[in-house]
């Protein structure tokens, strides 16, 4: 049974950092994709970072350059460092697992999430 639990989230003002974990059980990290979604009230999930079983990553642009996602395997542990942090990044955010790496765009293609960590970014 897979478990993702996310931790890290906070406040920090503008151009500030954070460090989000995502803690995972049961994941098969040789066969598996993980990423990092965001979501504010009344708007659609948000999918901001990927990483395949080779380790290959990708970004939309909204975060490219500004955001890292990794994974330490003996750990079991995704990461998702912030940086340059806007108010525009205010959301909770979320990690996620996958069969078959589907696009960020496709939302409902990931098939477990956490529970989520909240990231307030003031002004």
């Amino acid at each position: 049974q897979v478990h993702l639990a996310e931790s890290g989230g906070g406040s920090v003002q503008a151009g500030g950092s954070l460090r989000l974990s995502c803690a995972t059980s049961g994941v098969d990290y040789s066969l598996e994709c993980m990423a990092w979604f965001r979501q504010v009230p009344g708007k659609e999930r948000e999918g901001l970072a990927r990483i395949d079983p080779s380790r290959r990553t990708f970004y939309t642009d909204s975060v490219k350059g500004r955001f890292t996602i990794s994974r330490d395997s003996p750990e079991n542990t995704l990461y998702l460092d912030m940086n340059r942090l806007e108010p525009e990044d205010t959301a909770m955010y979320y990690c996620a697992t996958a069969w078959g790496c589907p696009s960020l765009d496709n939302a409902q293609g990931w098939r477990v999430w956490g529970q989520g960590t909240q990231v307030t970014v003031s002004s």
